[in-house]
């Protein structure tokens, strides 16, 4: 009851004296010290408060275009005005935004936010104004998905950062955004940009509703957006794409999809995602169409490595010596001679032991984190195999494991990698090969039947689309690659600068028009 109550009373509108308005505001405030008050004469004429959250506002702004306006000598003028705010917000400040409110709420929301709020004797309204400041990251390099070549700025954790870097890339005016305020207690800024036109409208009023029925007390990163939006949840495959880097989010706006920025993290959301989109990286457009192709079959490669190497080797190993050459198992044999554990066990172990390692190598500190990982890597992997716990070739293998992992461009399918090894290295030691088969068609059918944001996750294989396979296996020449996705792309017609029609199709996202 108390809090509705406080709730109640935030949404009550301005009235009263200055001294009763600055007793509310303290005390919702809990008297808070950052909570800065100025007593102030507009214009040397008029009583005025001018508040502002210490720390969340510019103080250059602050005194060069707030305050030092607003204590010009006006002359009377701003007594004799019928509105005065209007007339202040109008004629005196020189600020880049401004607006008049009339309610509790919106003070403290502005507030919050880093705004100043300016309030007049006996107004029943009052002039919030843009003076958001503070420290704030600068923009630097990406530092989860990195390139040889390409741009090296990444997104930060301001949203107004982040939403110029995108348009700096597209200067077009159908890049449109809209806004949401989500979380009952943080009230977090959630921006998404899509190009008018292009963006399929379903799927932008689909993400408006599902935004809308977000009901959470806070975001505090855009995996809070991403787990309330996604389309499948029991699934180990992330069906909402996330990236740090402005190249590859423009890119994607130019394809057809929607970016969702968050305020307070530098990762973008970019939805509808696809099984093949993991595979891509930005590197991949800018290196020549050849290149390209041959470093993404060597990432689908690894991917089938990290799946499926342990499970092999349990199977061949246990169930099928006949398919391996006679020294190879010869040596092998030799080699498990003094191991205790069957090969599943072994390899468990191996693997459990591997995932700690990684998951201590991201907290340890990074003054000690490169004598860890040697000391994990080769003290630990070379005593457990002179103490026959567990044969060299079992660590060759998960050693090679490890590293597929990592090509993967994209942390949430290296992830959804490492979750569903382990369930195929159980089948390979109960049924061989036989059970991995099962594994990889109830994998393949799962693939199939998930959707993000009613798109086929595996696209343009299942339904197969055939202009689309220019840039899923392979990266096609770019005088090839001259239609937008199906799925999620608006056919339209464009004209060229000679104002000449050009064919229509869903053109390249990436080519010049």
């Amino acid at each position: 009851m108390q809090g509705m109550s406080g709730n109640e009373n935030s949404q009550n509108r301005l009235e009263g004296q200055l001294s009763d308005i600055i007793e509310k505001v303290a005390q919702d405030l809990g008297n808070s010290v950052d909570l800065i008050i100025k007593k102030i004469r507009c214009m040397q004429t008029h009583p005025a408060l001018f508040l502002y959250m210490e720390g969340l506002v510019d103080p250059q702004l602050l005194h060069t275009s707030v305050l030092q306006s607003l204590l010009t000598p006006g002359e009377g003028v701003l007594a004799a005005e019928e509105n005065p705010l209007e007339y202040l917000q109008e004629n005196i400040l020189i600020a880049a935004h401004s607006d008049i409110f009339h309610t509790y709420q919106v003070l403290y929301d502005r507030l919050l936010s880093g705004c100043g709020i300016l309030l007049l004797e006996n107004a029943k309204e009052g002039l919030w104004i843009d003076i958001i400041g503070g420290e704030k990251r600068s923009v630097g390099e990406p530092k989860s998905h990195t390139v040889v070549r390409g741009p090296m700025e990444a997104f930060t954790e301001k949203l107004r950062t982040n939403t110029a870097l995108i348009r700096r890339r597209i200067r077009d005016p159908r890049l449109w955004m809209e806004t949401r305020q989500i979380g009952e207690v943080t009230h977090t800024n959630v921006a998404f940009m899509y190009i008018k036109g292009i963006a399929d409208e379903g799927v932008i009023e689909e993400l408006r509703e599902r935004l809308d029925r977000i009901d959470i007390d806070g975001i505090l990163e855009g995996g809070y957006i991403e787990e309330q939006i996604q389309d499948e949840i029991k699934t180990p495959f992330p069906t909402v794409y996330n990236s740090e880097r402005p190249d590859t989010i423009a890119a994607g706006l130019l394809e057809g999809r929607i970016a969702i920025i968050v305020d307070g993290t530098p990762f973008v959301l970019l939805i509808p995602a696809l099984f093949v989109q993991f595979f891509q990286s930005p590197e991949d457009y800018y290196e020549r169409a050849d290149i390209g192709t041959l470093i993404r079959l060597l990432r689908y490669l690894a991917f089938f490595i990290a799946l499926l190497a342990p499970s092999m080797y349990i199977a061949l190993s246990t169930f099928h010596q006949e398919m391996l050459p006679t020294n190879l198992i010869i040596s092998i044999a030799a080699q498990r001679e003094g191991v205790p554990f069957p090969a599943f066990i072994e390899a468990l172990l191996m693997e459990v032991t591997y995932e700690i390692l990684r998951e201590a190598g991201v907290r340890i500190p990074k003054t000690i984190g490169q004598a860890i990982s040697i000391v994990g890597t080769l003290v630990i992997g070379q005593a457990a195999v002179e103490a026959g716990v567990v044969s060299a070739a079992m660590v060759i293998v998960v050693s090679i494991t490890a590293i597929s992992s990592y090509v993967i461009p994209e942390n949430g399918l290296s992830i959804a990698v490492r979750i569903l090894r382990f369930g195929l290295m159980l089948l390979a030691a109960s049924f061989g090969l036989l059970g991995i088969w099962i594994g990889l068609m109830a994998i393949l059918i799962h693939l199939t039947t998930i959707r993000s944001f009613g798109v086929p996750y595996m696209s343009p294989f299942g339904p197969y689309i055939a202009p689309d396979i220019k840039d899923s296996l392979f990266r096609f020449p770019w005088r090839r690659m001259t239609t937008r996705p199906k799925y999620y792309s608006k056919e339209e017609r464009l004209t060229n600068r000679n104002g000449k029609r050009q064919r229509t199709g869903r053109y390249s996202p990436r080519r010049r028009t």
